[in-house]
């Protein structure tokens, strides 16, 4: 069976254009499950039964992997076997069946406007690396970016003149988002102040630069606004996302319509971005309550 999984991830690359996360995660759960199969004898596709990935959803509520994980491990699961079927090398798709965990829907965590601007705030410095800082918050906030769109950003896609940038979401989606009046000035004082000591020929295709002048990855950015969180004595648990979720609040909670936030964040599905409909009640329901004389 394990011969197969290369053959599985090049389909991932090469039709279904997942992004290399997703393709980590489900060659991860996939090895997972193969290696369960294996040692349950199962040496060819028509030798798994629903029962087998039963079983091994079974092993993993055991080992106590969260709903989410579970899910996600039976969607890999499930393209797997179709892939298969796809391909002739088997009949049937044994996952189809076999009903998905019901994942609970936590509300995300966002900060207000005050932890906003503390949050900026703790970029105050003259060291280069304060003013990039700056530039990749405002943006983030700006425009709502997935962690790995910031730090994959093109200095081509990047137009502070008019105003906008061009980013490659989920499904390797093209969308164009709008640059608020800050973001704009703090990112072309970080190219005019600090890119261009790093690279003053522009020969890096990347926006935001490491101190090395080199790519910045998901971690460094990760590790950065956990440092700013904490000179800024926000008490969250604060994760680039938060940003992500801060920026769809607030646009909703001034007015916003829910299917330009869908646009912007580059939700295929209008149910996703919903969820912040429950945040912004929420927050009222609170406000209500702590405000109101009866409440």
């Amino acid at each position: 069976m394990n011969d197969y999984l290369d053959l599985f991830i090049s389909y991932l690359v090469v039709e279904k254009g997942l992004s290399s996360n997703t393709r980590s995660a489900y060659s991860r759960d996939l090895v997972r499950y193969l290696d369960f199969l294996e040692k349950a004898e199962r040496q060819k596709p028509s030798d798994v039964s629903s029962a087998d990935i039963a079983a091994f959803m079974g092993v993993l509520q055991k080992r106590a992997i969260g709903a989410r994980s579970r899910a996600r491990c039976l969607s890999a699961i499930r393209m797997f076997h179709k892939f298969l079927m796809i391909e002739n090398y088997a009949d049937s798709n044994p996952a189809t069946i076999i009903e998905a965990p019901r994942t609970l829907h936590k509300l995300p965590q966002f900060l207000d406007g005050r932890e906003v601007d503390a949050l900026f705030a703790a970029c105050v410095g003259e060291r280069g690396e304060d003013l990039r800082d700056r530039a990749m918050l405002e943006i983030l906030y700006a425009t709502g970016l997935r962690v790995s769109e910031l730090v994959n950003l093109k200095l081509r896609e990047v137009n502070l003149d008019s105003g906008y940038l061009m980013t490659i979401g989920k499904g390797s989606k093209e969308r164009l988002v709008p640059i608020g009046e800050s973001a704009r000035e703090w990112s072309t004082l970080y190219l005019d102040r600090v890119r261009l000591l790093h690279d003053p020929l522009r020969r890096n295709q990347f926006f935001f630069l490491s101190r090395l002048g080199e790519a910045m990855s998901r971690q460094a950015f990760w590790n950065i606004i956990k440092k700013r969180a904490l000179l800024a004595a926000i008490c969250k648990n604060i994760s680039p996302h938060t940003l992500r979720h801060s920026f769809a609040t607030h646009l909703l909670e001034n007015g916003a319509d829910l299917r330009s936030v869908q646009i912007m964040l580059g939700h295929a599905d209008l149910a996703s971005t919903q969820i912040y409909t429950h945040v912004t009640r929420e927050r009222l329901k609170r406000l209500h309550q702590q405000i109101h004389p009866r409440g």
